[in-house]
């Protein structure tokens, strides 16, 4: 995302814990980064953004905000963004260079009826709601594909427990 305190540590908090959760087998590198993290470096997730995670019981409070380097480019297989416009703001920044796969994470959401993951910085709770619910699922999908691509299972009842808990 943008400054790297919202959406995306959001996003790289669901993940890892999803992963540790449901699929611990599955060997992943997981960072966030943000595309105009200058404004934010070194800085915590936005207070709304951890307690949104909190109550479904995400922590990311350890996260620090960090701007996207050309080394992950290298580092990482895949280099998912929120939106279209950060995304197009990483191909520009790759310049060619580097390995990973650039795309959106919603890109394994096919059915969130979604494109990109809505900034909630401006609004209120909702926003960060609506963040975690999309999330979670870009990330199931994301998690199950990489499940398939390394002959791991990922169960199908995860994306069941997590609209469960989003609707407490």
């Amino acid at each position: 995302c943008m400054g790297n305190i919202c959406r995306s540590p959001t996003a790289e908090g669901v993940l890892h814990a999803i992963q540790k959760r449901h699929v611990p087998d599955l060997k992943l590198r997981v960072d966030s980064a943000g595309t105009h993290a200058r404004y934010h470096l070194g800085e915590q997730p936005d207070l709304r953004s951890q307690h949104a995670a909190k109550l479904r019981g995400y922590d990311i409070s350890g996260h620090r905000a960090r701007m996207v380097t050309l080394e992950d480019f290298e580092l990482f297989d895949f280099v998912l963004a929120m939106d279209t416009e950060n995304l197009s703001q990483l191909k520009r920044m790759r310049s060619g260079s580097g390995r990973a796969e650039l795309g959106l994470l919603l890109d394994f959401a096919a059915h969130s009826g979604y494109r990109s993951v809505p900034d909630p910085y401006m609004g209120g709770p909702a926003g960060f709601e609506q963040v975690l619910d999309l999330v979670e699922e870009g990330v199931c999908g994301l998690l199950r594909s990489l499940c398939d691509r390394q002959g791991l299972v990922f169960p199908d009842s995860v994306s069941g427990i997590l609209k469960a808990n989003a609707r407490r």
